[in-house]
């Protein structure tokens, strides 16, 4: 009544609103103190100007954790942004980057594999008599073998290539593992100026001088697959060779033919002699003019060989034929098994193989080595349509792991299909077992104890 009087009755209402939304706001301020001092704790001293100083660093805290997780946030998802988790969009030749360019060599001076070595014969004698743990012959007539193949540092140059190598090469672990034979991949490029063709004489060369106790180095393209799995070695019938090829005399020292031997299988024995048919082979070989000019010799020498650059198998004919007194004795033209069989006359004709035969013989009737000459699996293009030449190997593949499935009860379902089936129900007594080709415990594996 006294507001009214004095400030009249409409100020009046004001004044009386004001003041109701004052208590309101004052017990809104007292409340959410109250709140705060419960979660977030007194002052040491329970003093207003504690509680203030504490609020302030407790927010000060949050803030501080909160903005390192915001920085991580926004670094992550730019690095998403930018990197790819599917391997299908990575360009692969990002992690392919040489440090430093390729050495230049004097192109006026003869290309060597090496420094001239005259008495290897002598410096490995002495050297298996110092290591008797180590000998060449691992049994009468049964030589150490090294079996030597490999790849390109790089991966393939098509999608599939390196599926294939990795097929190629367990195949072959699994004949050397069966006849006592130790492996070496090779992907590294020993000598840049020896690339393609060449790329296996620096390599040869370098494995027959570290590892005197191997008696034989066996050479096979990557290319090639083993396709008779029992099937050994006459090792006794090169006791006097030191290099053994798949190949005819006729051909190759009467008709002078390009292809009358090859060179993607053959067998060469650790000697000065071999040392020596290196250093002559080689010569052709250093990529540019040197391979060019040499390629036009072969063309020229050699019958049926079409124009392209030098190449190992041909530079190995003309050397055979051009020097025959001094390399002919002691080389073995194989054809009486297939150390390396042509897959074009072979892989149609598996199933008749199967149905007539049995691994063993090596030969037409079930052949050793089955190569794929012209398919160029890790390359862009080949000699063949693609589609033949996988589906090709693939057959010769399952080939040749039928008969190491065997011994475990299993097999391909077709020599196309990837899937397998068993062939023998497993029993209480797994040592009694039939392995019919007797591939689990070979004699031509078994080691002879000695008596003392």
């Amino acid at each position: 009544m006294v507001l009214e009087r004095c400030f009249g009755q409409r100020r009046s209402r004001q004044l009386h609103r004001i003041l109701r939304n004052g208590k309101l706001t004052l017990l809104c301020l007292v409340l959410t103190v109250v709140v705060l001092r419960g979660n977030l704790g007194a002052g040491k001293f329970g003093t207003p100007e504690q509680d203030l100083m504490e609020i302030r660093e407790t927010f000060s805290h949050y803030r501080k954790r909160a903005e390192p997780r915001r920085v991580l946030e926004e670094v992550a998802s730019g690095e998403e942004e930018k990197v790819s988790n599917n391997y299908a969009e990575f360009d692969i030749n990002k992690l392919f980057v040489d440090e430093e360019s390729e050495e230049k060599k004097d192109p006026n001076l003869e290309y060597s594999l090496g420094p001239k070595i005259s008495d290897w014969d002598e410096q490995r004698g002495e050297w298996l008599k110092r290591n008797p743990n180590f000998p060449n012959f691992v049994q009468p007539n049964k030589p150490r073998v090294l079996l030597v193949t490999g790849s390109a540092p790089k991966p393939c140059e098509n999608p599939v290539g390196d599926h294939y190598l990795l097929k190629a090469i367990k195949n072959k672990i699994d004949y050397c593992r069966l006849h006592g034979i130790e492996v070496f991949y090779n992907m590294a490029l020993l000598d840049a100026e020896m690339a393609g063709f060449w790329a296996k004489l620096p390599l040869i060369r370098k494995l027959l001088l570290s590892h005197p106790e191997v008696e034989f180095l066996w050479w096979m393209d990557s290319d090639a697959m083993f396709t008779d799995m029992a099937f050994e070695i006459p090792w006794k019938r090169y006791e006097d060779r030191n290099l053994v090829m798949h190949g005819w005399n006729e051909m190759v020292y009467d008709e002078k033919n390009w292809i009358g031997l090859n060179t993607g299988s053959f067998l060469l024995r650790n000697c000065q002699w071999s040392l020596d048919m290196l250093d002559a082979w080689a010569p052709m070989g250093p990529k540019g003019k040197i391979r060019d000019e040499a390629g036009k010799i072969l063309t020229r020498e050699l019958k049926g060989r079409p124009v392209f650059e030098a190449d190992d198998q041909s530079a190995m004919v003309y050397l055979l034929v051009s020097q025959r007194d001094k390399w002919a004795e002691k080389v073995y033209l194989e054809n009486h098994y297939y150390l390396h069989g042509y897959w074009g006359i072979l892989v149609d004709h598996y199933e008749e193989y199967m149905k007539d035969y049995h691994p063993g013989f090596g030969d037409h009737r079930w052949p050793l080595v089955t190569h794929f000459v012209g398919c160029k699996p890790c390359g862009k293009f080949g000699d063949y349509p693609v589609e033949r030449c996988l589906k090709q190997m693939d057959r010769a593949f399952n080939f040749g792991d039928n008969q190491i499935l065997q011994m475990y009860g299993f097999t391909h379902k077709s020599l196309a299909s990837r899937r397998v089936k068993r062939t023998r129900n497993e029993t209480s007594t797994p040592l009694e077992d039939k392995d019919e080709l007797g591939l689990l415990h070979p004699a031509f594996k078994a080691v002879k104890v000695s008596s003392a």
